[in-house]
């Protein structure tokens, strides 16, 4: 075993070299060790570990005392532990430049660090894991469902680790067993949320979601995810992650019915989501928040006022920027009207 600062030879090694100088076969030395050729074919790879009794042996087959037996193995031991941390740590090093670390410490997630080992010790706590690379197993990684505007690798390392923290945050979270009726039931009463302030609705919303087997955690926004939201399963509870900061009203709820959706269509179980399951989200999101046959009422008068956008607002008991932004989205209206009508969302992480 190699690494950079460290090289770990097992006492084999020595063991081949007074074999050879004898002139001995593995066979005939098995033979008066009293052992099998397999086993101390595996003492001389280095593949079992050197026991006392075996440096005893040892030392009436080859004449070396066992405590020099034992001095080498306890040298192999030690450096083959060192050898292969460095190698982990080397590997982890190169990992560690796809995660967003100065976001991650901004946001209290991790302590602030400029150490690279230090990161990634630091990294692997967070992650729960013994080395970073052990995050390729898909099986520590749960199938999340989310809305996000772009996929590139910086994005699936920032999704991977604000998906951690939202874990960790709902991991001591206490809420029913799973019911996806209640969530049915619920919808009409979350979507007369949209007109409350956070203040509000916040707790509401938590309780409500609880009581459907849901933990919803509030996260700050990581540059470079293109993340609104994201959805998986963990354990016996769903976790909600919606990203927060700044965020308009209407993508804050248009991105939870979305998540919603994906939770009510069975994407969830699923390993990730397909862009099939983000579009039938999406629809699934326009349509609760606005059900098609009123905005297309609406849409058929062709009077898109500020007015006339309150009226049809208070009309359906819906946010008036949710309107706006769905007429903005579907080209009824220019990107730069009515914006002084979207309510702008300050949510403690």
């Amino acid at each position: 075993m190699r690494s950079r600062s460290y090289i770990a030879t097992p006492p084999g090694s020595t063991i081949k070299e007074q074999l050879e100088n004898r002139g001995m076969s593995q066979k005939e030395f098995a033979s008066r060790m009293g052992m099998s050729e397999k086993h101390i074919s595996h003492l001389i790879n280095g593949e079992v570990q050197l026991t006392f009794d075996t440096a005893n042996r040892l030392e009436m087959v080859l004449g070396l005392p066992a405590k020099f037996w034992n001095n080498l193995e306890a040298i192999y031991r030690d450096k083959l532990v060192k050898a292969e941390a460095e190698n982990s740590m080397d590997k982890d090093a190169r990992i560690i430049k796809k995660f967003p670390y100065k976001e991650m410490a901004d946001n209290g997630w991790v302590p602030s660090e400029r150490q690279t080992n230090a990161k990634i010790t630091a990294l692997r706590k967070f992650f729960e894991v013994v080395e970073l690379s052990r995050l390729e197993d898909r099986k520590l990684i749960p199938g999340i469902a989310c809305r996000r505007q772009a996929v590139t690798e910086k994005a699936d390392y920032a999704l991977i680790a604000w998906a951690q923290k939202a874990k960790l945050e709902a991991r001591n979270r206490n809420v029913s067993p799973v019911n996806l009726e209640h969530l049915t039931e619920y919808l009409p009463r979350i979507r007369k949320m949209t007109t409350m302030k956070p203040k509000v609705f916040c707790q509401k919303l938590v309780d409500a979601l609880a009581d459907c087997g849901i933990a919803i955690v509030f996260l700050p926004h990581i540059g470079g995810s293109f993340l609104h939201g994201a959805t998986f399963c963990d354990k016996n509870k769903i976790v909600i992650g919606m990203t927060v900061r700044g965020k308009d009203a209407d993508k804050f709820w248009f991105s939870l019915f979305h998540e919603f959706g994906h939770i009510l269509l069975g994407h969830i179980y699923q390993d990730g989501t397909s862009e099939e399951d983000e579009c039938q989200a999406n629809e699934f999101a326009k349509d609760q928040l606005i059900p098609n046959e009123q905005f297309n009422q609406f849409t058929a008068r062709s009077c898109f006022g500020k007015s006339d956008i309150e009226s049809f607002a208070k009309q359906i008991e819906i946010d008036p920027g949710i309107v706006v932004g769905r007429l903005q989205k579907e080209g009824y209206i220019e990107f730069s009207w009515h914006n002084d009508l979207k309510t702008k969302y300050i949510i403690s992480a």
